[in-house]
């Protein structure tokens, strides 16, 4: 008994170094029709690995068809345009820069810190954002308001 307690307690313990994926980033339609992203790191945090990745459903785990990813460290909230990162993020872009049916995406960056490492991350698919109401963000596998998005990443961190 106490070796299973023990090997629980370990478990515990490693599982709990790893980067914790939190609601920061979220998606949504522009007024001009185009999908836009949003993030929202803790405070002032800077991260790394802001990336975008688009995959059909059926595909398994094979490589990205479509999105982009980039390299070195930002910092602050974004709104941008989903396929058009901001400039100095220095994109690297890969297949298809718009939403596809039948793909699941993955919106994300990586805060890592010791002891305070985070990970935000939206999924979503093309179906998600197109059946948004006016005004409406996707974030945390659902529709909300911008505000309730703000307040969810806010009590996130």
């Amino acid at each position: 008994m106490a070796a299973v307690l023990g090997v629980s307690a370990g478990a515990l313990l490693l599982s709990g170094c790893g980067a914790v994926d939190l609601p920061l980033a979220a998606v949504r339609m522009g007024t001009d029709g185009a999908p836009r992203a949003l993030i929202r790191p803790c405070g002032d945090d800077t991260y790394r690995g802001a990336a975008l990745d688009g995959r059909p459903r059926s595909g398994g785990k094979g490589p990205a068809t479509g999105g982009w990813d980039t390299k070195g460290e930002h910092g602050g909230d974004a709104a941008f345009p989903l396929f058009t990162p901001p400039a100095d993020w220095k994109a690297r872009h890969r297949g298809t820069q718009r939403l596809l049916p039948d793909h699941r995406y993955t919106l994300s960056f990586h805060h890592y810190v010791t002891g305070d490492s985070y990970n935000g991350v939206v999924e979503f698919t093309a179906e998600d954002i197109t059946a948004l109401k006016p005004g409406q963000v996707w974030a945390d596998g659902r529709a909300m308001s911008p505000g309730e998005f703000e307040k969810l990443a806010e009590d996130s961190c």
